[in-house]
């Protein structure tokens, strides 16, 4: 695949301008992530998964949820739930505060989620999952998609079952993570499964899973033929790898971030998070984009040890340049 030979295509009536995504990431997909994904080079970026109750009952922190910014656009908003009438509700709140999709979650694991019938409980419950996408697709005109998983287990992969369901429900695209449910994170993701679905859709369908490089990128779209893929993990401290994996498809070198370039996205970064959180919180949550970060990088043990000391912008700010400074005088990585 070449993005040269396909430089757009559709979800619906949006157009995109390349195949790769950001998927919905809990705890990490805010606005600042966001943001440095979408400059990299994501065509599409996703908010981390929201309750529609929480939405609809119009909880303060599920409100701020929904913050954004012009330059992140195109959006997608993804929510969950198990009440049809709630999740229509939330779709036309998120429609109304500006967002271009709408994605339901039914692949999210977590068991807190799963116990309540949500997420990857619904590919058990294929009609309450009917009953919400036609609610939700009842209540608004921008382009909805949904994110799967490739079953339940083992013995119920219905990734195909639940994608033309959600076809024939007016769905727009469906994203298929190439793992069942009780497989969690813990063995390759099936691509195959992927594959085999797009085949029988009109639909697009987009991968999610093990696109943690540019190389692994480019073999996705040549084993699977999809339109689009979504990156979660690949991104996690490396928002270089949209523009990475655009590169190779097309043709042209990759070359990794210089230390320069690492330090000065992981200062932006920390302000940005500062500014959307605060002096307090801002830093806090902060700590563990720091260790992604700086994977792979000469001396890290010590640096991550550290970082948990570090309260204020300005020490986390002070004990960032301090590192970058001393990896630079030997110019290795470890």
């Amino acid at each position: 695949m070449t993005v040269e030979a396909t430089p757009f295509w559709h979800i619906g009536s949006l157009k995109l301008s390349n195949p790769l995504l950001l998927a919905p990431l809990s705890g990490i997909s805010d606005l600042p992530f966001r943001v440095l994904a979408k400059e990299q080079g994501c065509a599409l970026v996703c908010t981390e998964m929201i309750s529609s109750e929480g939405l609809v009952r119009n909880r303060e922190k599920t409100a701020k949820l929904l913050k954004s910014s012009p330059e992140e656009h195109p959006l997608a908003v993804q929510i969950f739930g198990v009440n049809p009438a709630i999740m229509a509700e939330a779709a036309r709140i998120i429609a109304s505060s500006g967002a271009d999709v709408v994605d339901i979650n039914m692949g999210c694991p977590v068991r807190k989620v799963v116990a309540g019938g949500a997420g990857a409980a619904l590919l058990k419950d294929l009609n309450l999952a009917r009953a919400i996408l036609q609610a939700v697709r009842k209540a608004v005109f921008l382009p909805l998609t949904i994110k799967i998983r490739s079953g339940w287990n083992e013995k119920h992969r219905n990734a195909l079952e639940v994608a033309k369901m959600a076809e024939e429900c007016g769905v727009d695209a469906v994203t298929i993570h190439g793992r069942t449910r009780t497989q969690g994170y813990g063995v390759k993701a099936d691509w195959k499964v992927i594959a085999q679905t797009r085949e029988h859709l009109s639909i697009p369908v987009i991968g999610n899973g093990d696109l943690t490089s540019p190389q692994a990128i480019k073999n996705f779209f040549a084993e699977t033929g999809c339109p689009g893929a979504m990156i979660g993990r690949g991104a996690l401290g490396n928002p270089w790898i949209f523009q990475e994996g655009l590169a190779m498809l097309r043709g042209q070198k990759s070359n990794q971030p210089s230390l320069e370039e690492r330090e000065i996205m992981v200062l932006r970064h920390l302000k940005m998070m500062v500014e959307l959180r605060g002096e307090v919180y801002g830093p806090k949550e902060f700590r563990k984009h720091l260790i992604w970060y700086t994977r792979g990088l000469r001396d890290n043990a010590l640096f991550h040890a550290q970082i948990h000391l570090w309260k204020t912008p300005g020490e986390v700010a002070e004990g960032v340049q301090e590192y970058f400074r001393k990896i630079r005088a030997h110019s290795l990585f470890s």
